[in-house]
């Protein structure tokens, strides 16, 4: 039985909507996070060492980062082949946008996260208008310069592709959605209404709102 150990508030949605649409039989343990520092409890770090979220356990594998997991369900379970594409073009739009999730937009929008988290925690009230503008300051000069142009490549990406692999959904759309959700708390998504179509059509699908209920009961 494949356990995954989810985290409150962390990245396991992606994770419990593949489980569902390999349509395989999993538990959800359920994490709080520590009140003071935000991080994983001990008991996930039992686990893994780090406290990562999402992890899965199958059997006595432990296997952390969202998009191992997600090679490893595909090449393992995916019996029928629906989720890895055959095509070599769409194959490599696959591999990029599986990894472009992590290694490109989450890190910059869990920085703006923090960023609006430290100007919401309670300081001395001559300090707050510095820092104030100093999380001002990255956001313009640091952060926006950087995740508007990957909005961009990502609007004109799904003007053209129904999927990030194509016409077909793919490991890559278990692991972008999230980063575009998070977009959207994040970032002004006005000008990007391809990237809104998208994550319309993946709220729609029957395995997805299986997963979100499950995750929230």
């Amino acid at each position: 039985m494949i356990i995954l150990h989810h985290l409150v508030q962390s990245r396991s949605n992606r994770i419990a909507w593949l489980l569902e649409a390999l349509n395989l039989p999993y538990e959800i343990k359920v994490y709080q996070r520590d009140p003071k520092t935000y991080g994983a409890p001990e008991s996930l770090k039992q686990i893994d060492p780090l406290g990562k979220s999402p992890v899965i356990t199958d059997g006595e594998l432990v296997i952390a980062e969202s998009g191992a997991i997600i090679e490893y369900l595909i090449d393992t379970y995916d019996t029928e082949q629906q989720f890895r594409p055959k095509d070599p073009k769409a194959l490599l739009d696959y591999r990029y946008w599986l990894h472009f999730a992590e290694g490109s937009m989450m890190p910059l929008l869990v920085m703006r996260l923090v960023l609006s988290k430290a100007v919401d925690k309670p300081m001395p009230f001559f300090i707050k208008p510095v820092i104030k503008k100093f999380v001002q300051a990255l956001n313009q000069y640091f952060i926006d310069p950087r995740i508007i142009p990957q909005l961009k490549l990502v609007d004109k990406h799904l003007s053209n592709n129904k999927w990030f692999a194509g016409d077909e959904l793919s490991g890559a759309d278990f692991q972008m959605v999230l980063a575009l959700q998070l977009a959207y708390m994040r970032c002004d998504m006005t000008p990007y209404h391809h990237i809104k179509k998208y994550i319309e059509q993946v709220e729609k699908i029957e395995s997805y709102q299986k997963a979100m209920k499950k995750l929230s009961e």
